[in-house]
């Protein structure tokens, strides 16, 4: 790191407007480098005078509407040249974790993140509101201070500021998210609203309404959008509130102030829509226990979840719960509220409300004969995350004094008891208060992935380690390292790949239990949870290769390249790995690498078959993807035929979520059809018969769900076996018939699968019985990599390393990339995968 006249280099960025933040500040030993002005707080400390140690020694910012992430990696090269600097003289990178635009804020933080993980230093969060303030502030604005911050479908973050000769002051926070007109109706109440000045790009769509209601003093549209300088001020200020992150990039996150539009919508869907009635009589032995899931609460559950509050506490000396309460707070403003089920049993129950910024916890309930599985401990961890992306900062409750056994697991989980209340529960049964801090402790799940991102491996900012000998030797031997990264749908993936194909180290972390709910990936959620992940993966993947070589992690200084998935796939989940990957190579000063999702999973079949050659044929199907591929030399694929419609693995989720048996479908229908009759229900083979390499999945999904109605209406019991057995048998039977078709007419003698349907026992097996027979060689992946992993990325990757195949850091996600993009004509190679 480099000082500047004696003080620290800081960068600080923001993408959650249409403006691109973007400068590089000296900022003085006299301001609290350290600090952070932390969005969840409504109220700062008394007010003191600015220090003004922050010197702007260049400043790129621009309007830059839809572009960020092809625009950003590039404009802080060029604010570092401006500066004649680079990252390696950054000390500090503060970005703005909103409230603003949802991915406008997770392609900045993503950025910032690989730009602090690339270059090793600390990673700080501002608030893009009172950089709005602050750019006020400098430009002379004084008194009371209003900004009005899109936040689109017609609403508005709000914020009220005292701007004075020491500095802008927020009086009132960002806790909710409030239409433009409800805004303007409660501004219009306040006793300062006469003297209240008013700013924000909220103005761009309402300014009407604020002058329509007597909001006449308007600052000049170039005071309406944060600035970098306005940032830093609010990082600086002497009274900012100090962040829970402490440069750790793993702790910073986005400001949300309320749910995704997907959770928001489903939990309508849930309260309004009634689902059909599923027969699953006869299936407890089959799936007793195997599939117990989470989901928001709604109003359907309503007379389970009273009588489980009853069965509960109608002994204790807590009052069970009415059907009435329980109505009365789904329909209430700021609750979270859900259940535990298995099948379609209600077993367990928790919800809370969100106060100021601390979530109170109303209830928890787990069915007796159901605990001590963690369920009332993973109900609290739904309920503590709801909380933080509503921008809590606390969770509490009250417990029942003797209640031994839930005041172990909540100081299990982090919980504090800071009072209590005499004869809550009654005359001589006093309530413990606990309250814990949020995110929760790791702990609080009991062995599950914590829903709250953890606090990193090591300390911020990284400090080197020395190397022994022999780990300098193996990493001289090793020759080029890629590091991999794969963000296309629910899995953040990376891995690490030497010269000789070997991988070093391979790590996925899945959010399916996120999107379980759900019946399937929901788009927002995905990008959220790769944000949240990426830093925790990135660090556990350098700590296993740092372990392959003999020390405790690699560096990003360790490392050749960076590869990223770059497309096909979903694109808000792309755009975060993307920039990540970006940042990374930034921050590090490595060479950027675009590899195809696709051919990635086409070149996991070399894990199982390294001197796999073209010509071949390869069936490619996944949750999106279902495809016939005529390989005629690497880089060089001609499509002979896809699904005009659903793919395979969407077909599988999508039957698995009209029975009932959640998601991901795939692996539960692959079990229950292991002991089904195949024959048992004639579904159709749609286009068996096309003579074509098209598919087609919609209507044999349709017929299956119709059949499952007829059976419901008859009374006839479903043996799920047979119906899942039946179901699979259709769709291998068409996929097979094609493949065998495809490959004759090709001439080949080799046949590849790959994608997660890959996994799948029942087609492997009948792949290898059908062309077997003709001679032809079948490969299919190692489990480890029919799903999305940064293994197959990485193979992609050291191939077009060597091919010389870069890409700017202007690069963005495509999600609709066609199979040969980025690719190389380049041999691949790859060492057979060792487990």
């Amino acid at each position: 790191m480099a000082l500047v006249d004696g003080r620290r280099v800081v960068l600080a960025l923001d993408t959650s407007s249409d403006m691109l933040v973007c400068g590089v500040a000296a900022v003085g030993e006299a301001a609290d480098c350290d600090a952070n002005y932390d969005t969840s707080s409504a109220i700062v400390s008394p007010m003191k005078k600015p220090s003004g140690a922050v010197q702007m020694l260049s400043n790129r910012d621009h309007l830059c509407r839809r572009q960020a992430n092809v625009e950003l990696v590039s404009t802080v090269q060029q604010a570092l040249a401006d500066a004649n600097l680079s990252m390696a003289d950054v000390d500090s990178v503060l970005v703005g974790r909103g409230p603003g635009s949802f991915t406008g804020v997770r392609i900045g933080i993503a950025t910032a993140k690989g730009l602090a993980c690339g270059a090793g230093t600390a990673l700080w969060g501002g608030s893009t509101l009172d950089g709005v303030a602050w750019t006020a502030w400098k430009s002379g604005v004084r008194g009371k201070l209003g900004v009005v911050a899109d936040a689109m479908r017609s609403e508005v973050y709000p914020g009220i500021y005292q701007l004075d000769d020491t500095g802008a002051h927020r009086l009132f926070g960002t806790e909710v998210v409030r239409k433009a007109a409800l805004c303007v109706e409660q501004w219009s109440a306040l006793p300062e609203a006469p003297e209240l000045t008013v700013c924000g790009d909220g103005l761009v769509k309402h300014r009407a309404q604020f002058e329509q209601a007597g909001f006449t003093s308007i600052l000049p549209e170039e005071l309406w959008r944060p600035t970098s300088e306005g940032l830093l001020l609010a990082y600086t200020a002497p009274d900012a509130v100090k962040d829970r992150a402490a440069g750790d990039p793993a702790l910073v996150l986005p400001v949300y102030t309320r749910l995704s539009d997907a959770e928001e919508n489903e939990r309508k869907r849930l309260g309004m829509q009634v689902p059909a009635s599923v027969a699953l009589t006869g299936t407890a032995d089959v799936l007793a226990g195997m599939h117990l899931q989470l989901r928001p609460m709604s109003i359907n559950d309503i007379d389970q979840v009273a009588a489980l509050d009853t069965l509960c506490f109608h002994d204790s000396v807590h009052k069970p719960w009415t059907r009435t309460m329980f109505e009365e707070e789904l329909s209430a403003e700021g609750r979270s509220w859900w259940v535990a089920h298995d099948m379609d049993q209600i077993i367990g129950v928790a919800g809370g409300m969100l106060v100021g910024d601390d979530m109170e916890i109303a209830t928890v309930d787990v069915a007796p004969h159901r605990r001590r599985e963690k369920i009332a401990s993973r109900l609290i961890a739904r309920l503590a995350y709801d909380a933080q992306m509503l921008n809590a900062q606390s969770i509490s409750l009250e417990v029942y004094e003797h209640n031994t056994a839930a005041l172990a697991l909540y100081v299990s989980m982090g919980f504090v008891q800071e009072g209590v209340r005499p004869n809550y529960y009654g005359p001589g049964n006093a309530a413990h208060i606990m309250r814990a801090t949020l995110p929760l402790s790791i702990d609080a799940v009991a062995g599950e992935v914590a829903p709250e991102p953890q606090a990193s491996i090591r300390p911020w900012p990284i400090v080197a380690q020395a190397r022994s000998e022999q780990t300098k030797q193996a990493l001289a031997q090793a020759g080029n390292l890629i590091l991999a990264i794969e963000s296309s749908c629910d899995e953040t993936a990376m891995a690490i790949m030497d010269s000789q194909g070997h991988i070093c180290a391979n790590v996925v972390a899945t959010s399916i239990d996120f999107h379980a709910r759900f019946g399937g990936v929901v788009p927002e959620i995905a990008s959220r949870k790769h944000v949240e992940a990426i830093v925790g993966v990135f660090e556990e993947v350098m700590a296993q290769a740092g372990e392959h070589f003999g020390c405790d992690t690699l560096e990003p200084s360790d490392l050749s390249a960076v590869g990223v998935t770059a497309g096909p796939g979903l694109v808000g989940a792309l755009v975060v790995g993307v920039a990540f990957a970006k940042g990374v190579c930034a921050g590090a000063q490595l060479p950027l690498i675009a590899v195809h999702h696709l051919e990635g999973h086409l070149l996991a079949n070399l894990f199982e078959t390294p001197d796999l050659k073209p010509p071949f044929v390869a069936s490619l199907v996944s949750g999106g993807n279902t495809m016939l591929v005529h390989v005629r030399a690497w880089g060089d694929y001609h499509i002979l035929g896809t699904t005009i419609d659903d793919a395979v693995g969407e077909a599988f989720d999508k039957v698995a979520k009209a029975l009932g048996l959640g998601y991901p479908g795939g692996p539960v229908i692959s079990k229950l059809a292991a002991s089904g009759n195949k024959k048992a229900i004639h579904f159709p083979r749609a286009m068996m018969h096309s003579h074509d390499y098209r598919f087609s999945l919609s209507g044999l999904k349709t017929s299956v769900i119709t059949y499952i109605e007829n059976q419901n209406k008859a009374g006839n019991p479903i043996n799920l076996p047979d119906l899942a057995a039946s179901f699979e048998a259709a769709v291998i039977d068409v996929q097979v018939a094609k493949a065998l078709a495809a490959v004759e007419q090709t001439g080949v003698s080799e046949f590849c699968v790959g994608g997660g349907v890959a996994a799948n026992p029942a087609l492997r097996a009948e792949y290898q019985h059908k062309f077997g027979k003709r001679g032809v060689r079948v490969t299919v992946p190692p489990l480890a990599v029919c799903g999305d992993n940064g293994a197959m990325i990485a193979a992609a990757a050291l191939r077009n390393f060597y091919a010389g195949q870069f890409v700017d850091l202007t690069l963005d996600a495509d999600p609709n990339a066609a199979l040969g993009t980025w690719s190389s004509l380049v041999t691949p190679v790859v060492q057979r995968w060792k487990q």
